[in-house]
């Protein structure tokens, strides 16, 4: 069988999800609500969830059901709306956890295999393009959150991806170096200032990613 891979992507807006509306509006955050949940009544699936804050919902799709202490309880209808939750559903990849915070959708969820991920990325980028994917690992999860970064190569462009493979092939990175920029830039077929623009945007972004992410 398997180990899977548990994913993390976020989407900066909340397109049709009725949490990440409902977030945007109370501009706080909303997490691990309770997914399928039975209404009673029609059988239809429902979402229940906490949140701090008293918001007027009589226009989104969220009904409050009843105070719990300092926080409401609040239901709304999943499974019905054009928003990331229902479409990794189709799928068949569990959901680990997710959350809303000021509109914005964390999904956490795993993936029988890389091919399957592959699938339901292509379609996420398709339908929502802000998705970002911010951790991927596959078990066993060893060593602190911190230690486990997902550099997401999908950042780079085609030529900057190009221009960073072909310095790692040719030993610019090593000491003494393989190939100096002059030489890397001449195989590529661009100037040197061109190479050394593409090569310090690409090496910035895999370093955000690796110093954001801790």
């Amino acid at each position: 069988m398997a180990s899977g891979i548990r994913v993390t992507v976020t989407f900066e807006t909340p397109y049709g999800c009725p949490i990440g509306r409902f977030s945007e509006r109370a501009d706080g955050s909303v997490d691990q609500p309770s997914t399928s949940v039975s209404d009673g009544e029609s059988g239809a699936v429902v979402t229940e969830f906490l949140a701090d804050a008293d918001v007027d919902t009589a226009d989104l799709p969220c009904e409050a059901v009843f105070s719990y202490g300092s926080r409401t309880l609040y239901r709304t209808p999943h499974g019905e709306f054009d928003c990331p939750c229902t479409c990794l559903g189709t799928y068949g990849c569990p959901m680990h956890r997710y959350a809303a915070d000021d509109g914005e959708l964390t999904l956490v969820f795993h993936a029988e295999t890389f091919e399957r991920l592959q699938t339901v990325m292509a379609e996420f980028r398709e339908r929502y393009p802000s998705v970002d994917v911010r951790q991927m690992l596959r078990p066993p999860l060893e060593g602190t959150r911190e230690e486990r970064v997902f550099v997401n190569r999908a950042a780079l462009t085609d030529r900057q991806r190009e221009v960073l493979e072909t310095a790692y092939e040719r030993g610019y990175f090593e000491r003494p170096k393989g190939a100096n920029a002059t030489e890397i830039a001449g195989t590529l077929g661009i100037s040197q200032s061109t190479f050394t623009e593409h090569l310090v945007t690409a090496q910035r972004k895999l370093l955000d990613d690796i110093f954001d992410g801790a």
